[in-house]
């Protein structure tokens, strides 16, 4: 009743981000090179040969980054959107493309692994949720705003890589020009950190142990911040930040009845969640 995780990478320089059990893995994007992918594996003493399969989210650069190199070098089967392919001229074997669709299941080992769609500025984005032993991780990072979609699977989750991307007050001043900063903020971005504690705070499991949040902007958000700010409300439920500059540690993700981690219904002042389907 248990899966293992980490995040190899985290933010706008690569993001990678593991999940496994004791005889498989899969890997969601691969956004940093290849070496450093088996780098940190081996820091964290995991080995490629477990690693079954790469999910891609979306096209930007930041995701697909090492995606090719590690399928041709360990066979690795890429699971992606035709779309997705199309857009990020991903040189892949014909052989190891499988496309997904959302809502649809895909089994790998005794893993399953279901995409979903999400707001954000790419062609064909999705997020996932990784299933296993009665474990759900869900990786929701570079989504515009938590719809339907986001807060529906979020709500499963024994524990999660939640996008914290920026503090509102250091995008609003920074040195962004205003069509990047309103990029960020449109909804079809990045979750601001106001909205990702919302999230949280409203509709977390009450059996989440681990929340790792994740993309934090270099220049439009800090660590400690973040930390701050969600160890305030977390409860029982232990917060991670994932740095954009190495791995975190692997962590041992357990489904516990007992866990009593309850969401706690607030309201930020000038948050809005958008519940639409698309």
């Amino acid at each position: 009743m248990s899966l293992f995780i980490a995040s190899l990478n985290s933010g706008s320089n690569g993001n990678c981000y593991y999940i496994g059990n004791q005889k498989e893995a899969i890997l969601i994007d691969a956004g940093i090179s290849c070496r450093e992918t088996e780098r940190r594996m081996k820091r964290l003493e995991l080995s490629m040969k477990m690693v079954k399969a790469i999910f891609v989210s979306h096209e930007h650069a930041d995701h697909i980054y090492g995606v090719s190199r590690l399928s041709r070098k360990y066979q690795l089967p890429v699971y992606i959107t035709a779309t997705t392919r199309n857009e990020g001229r991903l040189i892949l074997k014909e052989n190891l493309i499988i496309p997904f669709r959302a809502y649809e299941p895909v089994t790998i080992g005794n893993l399953s692994v279901t995409a979903f769609p999400k707001f954000h500025d790419a062609a064909d984005p999705h997020s996932f949720i990784v299933a296993g032993d009665t474990v759900n991780v869900g990786i929701f990072t570079d989504i515009g705003q938590p719809c339907e979609h986001v807060i529906r699977h979020f709500e499963q989750c024994n524990a999660a890589f939640l996008e914290s991307n920026y503090d509102e007050e250091l995008l609003e001043t920074g040195s962004y020009p205003v069509p990047l900063k309103n990029r960020i903020r449109d909804g079809r971005g990045h979750l601001s950190n106001k909205q990702a504690l919302q999230l949280f705070m409203n509709h977390r499991h009450e059996c989440m142990s681990h929340l790792f949040l994740s993309h934090l902007s270099k220049n439009n958000n800090s660590p400690k911040i973040v930390k701050q700010l969600f160890s305030a409300i977390a409860g029982r439920t232990e917060i991670i930040i994932a740095p954009r500059d190495e791995e975190t540690k692997l962590y041992h993700i357990r489904n516990i009845p007992e866990f009593t981690s309850k969401p706690v219904k607030r309201t930020l002042e000038s948050s809005h969640v958008q519940l639409s389907l698309f």
